[in-house]
């Protein structure tokens, strides 16, 4: 993103925020923060990914990967063997992923306690009016 569509999003202007809100799409996906997390212990092949994600199906995977790929944040390697070996591996752009999530994860566990009683006032309000 340049300088112009930065000042644009933080202004609200609404070409600015289509483009954060289309990166923060991928970003905030449940499944792309799962994998990226995954892969931020090392390069992993396909089925270690979902083993280690757990309850992800093997097309979400597919598509989340490829999602990754194709925004730069994941490069993906394969040799010519037999079976044929597949790895992936998170790029410098995906590594620096790592920080900002790993603080919106604290962010949750922090804060699940409050938002978890928030969201029982709230449906106790909704259900007695």
């Amino acid at each position: 993103m340049d300088d112009m569509e930065t000042e644009q999003a933080e202004n609200g202007n609404p070409d600015g925020c289509k483009v954060v809100g289309a990166i923060l799409d991928r970003i905030g996906d449940k499944w792309t923060v799962m994998v990226v997390g995954t892969l931020s212990h090392g390069p992993m092949r396909f089925n270690e990914i979902m083993r280690q994600v757990g309850g992800v199906s093997h097309r979400m995977l597919t598509l989340t990967l490829r999602g990754l790929e194709r925004d730069g944040l994941v490069n993906r390697t394969a040799w010519p063997t037999i079976p044929p070996k597949v790895e992936y591996r998170l790029t410098d752009l995906g590594r620096s992923l790592i920080g900002p999530l790993t603080t919106l994860a604290q962010w949750a566990l922090q804060s699940r306690d409050a938002i978890e009683a928030a969201r029982i006032e709230y449906d106790l309000a909704k259900s007695s009016a």
